[in-house]
């Protein structure tokens, strides 16, 4: 794994969108004592985003929070800009901001719910995608990480179906802008989350439903946070070195 270096201009710089909770700030602590610094961004929470950035910086790491909401084209290229003004050169994204949406059937979802969701899921996506390439090609090369979700492959009827959707759009980019950008020297690979004990459920209007899912799954438990970010860290570090286009899925065997 990428180890702590002293020097701030040899540390690689990640920026982790969604940052302030759940799997995006697991991924920040486990990055940041991995030696990475951080740049991270939220939408609502500031406060989750100032403790998640007050942990990281007690590892050693600096660390900067960039309110930003990824489906404006304005608020990414401020993101990256800020991130980058104050850190250096950015070597990793994870594309971790995501909504699901409330859950349930398809005809019952809003229209509003359903662009919120494909603008956040996908457009965000590719709009912090498009500009890390320009920038890591600029600086020879880098990682992306773009976190999918095991609905892609599931379909989640009765759930979300129009968030499965939108994870699925996120595989094929990953695998499509893998194979553009490798010769530019960008690995880009995405992780697919299953049943995640986190804050998501609560927000769908769902807060049992990790616990109520876990005895269907093989392993028969709810996955963590953390193990979605040791993933992603392994994705980010040189130990991943020749994986490019790979969805690994982090879903207890579902």
């Amino acid at each position: 794994m990428i180890t702590v270096r002293e020097d701030p201009l040899t540390r690689p710089l990640t920026l982790v969108t969604g940052g302030s909770r759940g799997i995006g700030a697991a991924t920040a602590l486990r990055l940041a004592r991995e030696g990475h610094d951080l740049a991270l961004s939220y939408v609502q929470d500031e406060d989750a985003a100032k403790r998640t950035a007050e942990a990281v910086r007690a590892t050693g790491a600096r660390c900067v929070v960039v309110r930003a909401d990824t489906a404006q084209e304005g608020d990414v290229e401020r993101m990256f800009d800020e991130a980058q003004d104050r850190l250096g050169p950015l070597t990793g994204l994870v594309n971790n901001a995501g909504v699901t949406g409330p859950f349930g059937a398809l005809v019952d979802a809003r229209t509003e719910d359903l662009r919120r969701v494909l603008d956040v899921n996908v457009l965000g996506v590719l709009l912090c995608c498009r500009r890390a390439a320009r920038d890591m090609a600029a600086s020879g090369g880098g990682a992306v990480v773009n976190v999918s979700s095991a609905a892609a492959t599931l379909g989640s009827p009765g759930d979300y179906v129009h968030y499965a959707a939108s994870k699925a759009a996120v595989d094929t980019l990953t695998l499509g802008l893998s194979k553009e950008l490798g010769p530019a020297g960008i690995r880009v690979n995405a992780v697919a989350p299953g049943i995640i004990d986190t804050e998501l459920h609560a927000t769908g209007g769902d807060p049992d439903r990790a616990e109520r899912m876990a005895s269907g799954l093989p392993l028969r438990r709810a996955g963590t946070s953390d193990e979605v970010a040791a993933a992603i860290a392994w994705l980010l570090s040189d130990d991943a070195a020749y994986a490019t286009g790979t969805v690994v899925r982090v879903a207890g065997g579902r």
